[in-house]
């Protein structure tokens, strides 16, 4: 094969590789997250270069020679780094809610879909990122309902004052839920409000055949001591 054509098979690999994580990244960018369409091409570049880089160094071509002992080391590197990357997507908000762990996973994904296409499987790397889109955007509706009939809800709670955390509790039992655990939000100490993270249980038969947890929220956020409350 000659330099020019394999020239342009490299050209292609990262094209592709920067095209498929581009899907994914307009996907995550058009729910507002942080790492969007420029974090995810440059995801599927820097992936896409190391692996070809390693063909080079270990097999001398674009091309594996099958040789199972082979060490990919810079691609390696680069998923490592991707790992890396991911794990400081995420971060912690002042409601104890965890953010980004979608967003990390499909970061860490396309950094693996960066690596089949500068590794040359192309229907690996398209047929990856079609089934990658399919879980961020068709499953998020089926998550969601799924979620909205489980027989736990984790709640944020903003009381007027902490005296009436008491009955709380009281009317949340009688509803037919169970108290798990109640965590204070000292995040909001300079505020007048008692703000709590409470996980409860759906005991009552009842309310799990007939209620979602909006219409839990909606009933226990009618309570004139309540000053605030939503799911987390």
């Amino acid at each position: 094969m000659g330099l020019e054509m394999e020239l342009w098979i490299m050209l292609l690999r990262i094209v592709l590789a920067v095209a498929l994580c581009a899907v994914v990244g307009c996907e995550r960018t058009n729910k507002r997250h942080s790492a969007g369409l420029r974090t995810f091409m440059l995801m599927g570049l820097a992936s896409a270069t190391a692996m070809i880089v390693d063909l080079y160094l270990v097999d001398g071509s674009l091309y594996p020679n099958g040789n199972g002992g082979s060490l990919y080391l810079i691609s390696a590197a680069i998923l490592v780094a991707s790992a890396t990357l991911s794990v400081h997507s995420l971060f912690r908000t002042a409601r104890n809610q965890i953010l980004g762990l979608t967003t990390a996973v499909a970061l860490w994904a396309c950094c693996i879909i960066g690596m089949a296409a500068g590794a040359g499987q192309y229907a690996l790397a398209v047929f990856s990122t079609l089934l990658l889109l399919f879980c961020l955007t068709t499953m998020s509706g089926l998550e969601g309902f799924l979620k909205n009939r489980s027989a736990h809800v984790e709640i944020h709670l903003e009381l007027t004052e902490s005296q009436y955390l008491k009955a709380f509790i009281t009317t949340v039992r009688r509803l037919g839920l169970s108290i798990d655990d109640i965590e204070l939000n000292r995040s909001y100490r300079e505020t007048k409000l008692s703000v709590y993270s409470i996980s409860m249980t759906i005991e009552s038969e009842e309310l799990k055949k007939n209620k979602t947890h909006r219409e839990i929220i909606e009933a226990l956020s009618s309570l004139e001591y309540v000053s605030h409350i939503e799911e987390m």
